[in-house]
């Protein structure tokens, strides 16, 4: 079976634990949300999970690799974590492009699969004649995930994915993630502020708080997982 399995995994910073799990795995074919306050160590975990950032200790194996010692998992992993992922002197169609070329994907595939992003890039992405770093910060957000999807995924990761879309972006997106998982079978992690978009999404919540996985949730009762996310996060 695919999965992610963390072992014994702890990065700190200074004197603040970031992360410390000493167990976990996330099953093939979860749509996981990861919520937690700022500072709870969600993007630090997704960045441990990318090879982004060096561990303490512990491990990280993504469907068997471990991605410090590893190239393999590139080629089924796509990820979007924040601008720093764009290239800011290229149009969105020169970056689309570049993606493609890096994973061996043809100008007609490319465009087969683009296709289906249409309404979600709202007519203001595909063709512009633009650099990226001229575009809004929605529709930068819009590129960065529309690139990560181009691979088609086994493993997808996405940190804020929601933040500086506006509320037809937002819709798309969760439309978008959903209709992928269904057809798929991906292991999708979405690591998200907004508590009503992660429990309409997803198959399994975790929180995290102070580097630590303090509940895990199987999301069988959306409203059940809603009204506790709720309980807990209230202050």
């Amino acid at each position: 079976m695919m999965s992610i399995v963390i072992s014994d995994l702890k990065k700190s910073f200074g004197a603040v634990t970031a992360v410390d799990i000493p167990e976990l795995t996330i099953n093939k074919g979860d749509l996981l949300g990861l919520v937690g306050n700022n500072g709870a160590g969600k993007t630090t975990l997704l960045r441990l999970l990318l090879d982004l950032t060096c561990p303490d200790s512990g491990t990280v194996s993504l469907n068997g690799f471990n991605p410090r010692q590893s190239e393999d998992w590139k080629s089924w992993t796509g990820s979007y974590l924040d601008e720093g992922y764009l290239i800011n002197y290229l149009t969105p169609d020169e970056y689309f492009e570049f993606i493609a070329k890096i994973d061996g994907i043809s100008p007609s595939e490319l465009k087969d699969r683009l296709t289906p992003m249409e309404r979600f890039a709202n007519g203001e992405i595909f063709h512009e004649r633009k650099y990226i770093r001229s575009f809004s910060a929605g529709n930068k957000q819009k590129i960065g995930i529309i690139a990560a999807l181009i691979n088609q995924p086994q493993i997808l990761i996405l940190d804020e994915p929601f933040n500086f879309l506006d509320p037809s972006g937002q819709e798309y997106l969760k439309a978008i993630l959903t209709d992928y998982h269904t057809r798929t079978g991906a292991t999708i992690i979405v690591s998200s502020h907004n508590l009503q978009h992660v429990t309409d999404i997803s198959t399994r919540i975790l929180v995290m708080e102070k580097g630590v996985i303090v509940r895990d949730l199987p999301n069988d009762n959306k409203t059940d997982v809603e009204t506790e996310l709720k309980d807990y996060f209230a202050v």
